[in-house]
C-alpha cells in the first residue's frame, strides 16, 4: 500500500508539473500506465510529449523517475545528473544516483553519493544501510561494520541490519555482543525468522544448548529446515545427551543426501553412546569417508611418482601405500611392484604387488603392463 501510495503522490506531483509547463501531458494516460507499472510506456510518451533539450528540474525529474522505474538506468542516471548539476543539495537525487549506480554495480561510485548525503546528514538510517551493504560487497569490512553499528542505533528493531551486524559479530568471536544486537530486534519482532536464525546461530556457539533446541525447533515448525538449521539443532541434541533425538534428526540430512562429517560424527558419536558398536562403526567410517576428497587416492599418486622421480623412494613407496588407504587404483599396485623390483630390490614385495596388480582387473588399455607384470612374476616366483 506504501509503494503505491508513494506512486500515486509522484504522478500527481509529476502531472502537475506537466501541466503547469506546457498542457500537452494527458493526466488520464499517465495515470493509466503507472497503474499498469508500464514504465516504459510512460517514459516513451514523456518523452514524446516533452522532446529535448529539458531544462525544467519538474519535467526532468519525472523522465527521470519513469525511466528508473522502467529499469532504463543509463537513461534515469543522466536525468538525474541533469539534476544534480542545477542543484547539488538535492538530497533525493542524490540517494537515486546513489541506488542506480548500485544497482548497475558501480559500488565505488554509489558510495560516492551515499557520502554526499551524510555528510548533511550523518543520521540518515537508509542510507548507512545502503553504505553497509556496498562496503561490504567492495571488501570493506571494518567500514560495513561501523556503518552497521551506527545504522542499528538508530533502530536497534530492524531486523536485515540487526541480523547483518550480529553476523559480522559472530564471526569476530564477539558472540555477547550478536546476542544483544539481536535480542533487541526480537523483542520487536518475536517470529521474525531472520533473527531467529541468528538467535540460534548465537546460542550454538555460546554453548546454550537448551535455548538452541529451543529456537532450533521453532524455526523448524515455521519451514525453515535448512542443512545449518538441522545441524545446529541435531549437535544440541548430543550434547545434551539426547543421542535417539541427535540420531533422528541428523537422519534427515542423511536422507536428503546433504550430510557431512560432522553430522556423521556427531551420529556415530551417538551410536557409541548407546552402546550400538556396530553403527558407531558404520558412521565412523562414513564420517572418514566424507572428510576426505575422493581424488586423494590420484593426490597420492601423483606425490609419490614425484618422490619417485627425485629418487627419494621411501617417501615413494609411503605415497603410493597411503594411495591405496584412499582407493585402488591397479596402476598404484604396478608401479609399488615396479619399484620394489627395479629400484629396492626386494623380490618378495616385487611379486607380492604384480600380483596384486593382475588381481585387480586392470582396464584394457593397460595390456602393455599386464603383459609385463605377467612376465615379472613368472620369472620372481622361480
Amino acid at each position: 500500500m506504501k509503494t503505491i501510495a508513494l506512486i500515486l503522490i509522484t504522478i500527481f506531483t509529476t502531472a502537475d508539473a506537466f501541466a503547469q509547463q506546457t498542457q500537452k501531458a494527458d493526466d488520464a494516460l499517465l495515470l493509466e500506465y503507472y497503474q499498469n507499472q508500464r514504465f516504459a510506456d510512460a517514459a516513451d510518451y514523456l518523452k514524446k510529449i516533452y522532446p529535448e533539450p529539458v531544462t525544467d528540474l519538474k519535467i526532468l525529474s519525472g523522465l527521470a523517475y519513469t525511466s528508473e522505474m522502467a529499469a532504463r538506468l543509463p537513461e534515469a542516471e543522466d536525468y538525474y545528473q541533469r539534476i544534480y548539476a542545477t542543484d547539488t543539495t538535492n538530497m533525493a537525487v542524490l540517494f537515486n544516483l546513489g541506488s542506480i549506480n548500485a544497482r548497475r554495480g558501480n559500488n565505488i561510485k554509489a558510495i560516492t553519493y551515499y557520502k554526499k548525503i551524510l555528510v548533511r546528514d550523518s543520521t540518515n538510517f537508509n542510507v548507512l544501510k545502503q553504505m553497509a551493504t556496498l562496503s561490504r560487497a567492495s571488501g570493506n569490512v571494518i567500514d560495513a561494520i561501523n556503518y552497521l553499528i551506527k545504522a542499528n542505533k538508530l533502530n536497534p528493531t530492524e531486523p536485515d541490519v540487526a541480523y547483518d551486524l550480529s553476523s559480522f559479530f559472530i564471526n569476530l568471536k564477539l558472540y555477547k555482543k550478536a546476542d544483544t544486537v539481536v535480542t533487541a530486534a526480537l523483542k520487536a519482532d518475536t517470529a521474525n525468522m531472520l533473527l531467529l536464525l541468528g538467535k540460534a546461530q548465537i546460542d550454538y556457539r555460546l554453548e546454550k544448548f537448551p535455548e538452541t533446541v529451543a529456537v532450533c525447533n521453532q524455526l523448524v515448525q515455521t519451514g525453515n529446515q535448512t542443512d545449518e538449521v538441522i545441524n545446529m539443532l541435531g549437535n544440541s541434541w548430543y550434547n545434551l545427551k539426547k543421542y535417539n533425538d541427535c540420531i533422528t534428526t541428523l537422519k534427515q540430512l542423511e536422507q536428503s543426501n546433504t550430510a557431512s562429517e560432522t553430522s556423521y560424527y556427531y551420529m556415530a558419536m551417538s551410536y557409541k553412546a548407546l552402546h550400538n558398536q556396530a553403527m558407531a562403526v558404520i558412521y565412523f567410517d562414513k564420517a572418514i569417508k566424507a572428510a576426505v576428497s575422493e581424488n586423494a587416492n590420484s593426490y597420492y599418486g601423483e606425490m609419490a611418482d614425484s618422490y619417485d622421480q627425485l629418487h627419494q623412494l621411501k617417501k615413494a613407496v609411503n605415497a603410493y601405500q597411503k594411495s591405496l588407504l584412499y582407493g585402488v587404483m591397479p596402476l598404484t599396485y604396478y608401479a609399488l611392484a615396479n619399484l620394489y623390483d627395479t629400484e629396492l630390490k626386494n623380490k618378495a614385495l616385487a611379486l607380492r604387488y604384480y600380483k596384486k596388480y593382475l588381481n585387480s582387473n586392470p582396464p584394457k588399455g593397460q595390456q602393455s603392463y599386464m603383459a609385463y607384470a605377467k612376465r615379472r612374476v613368472g620369472e620372481l616366483a622361480r
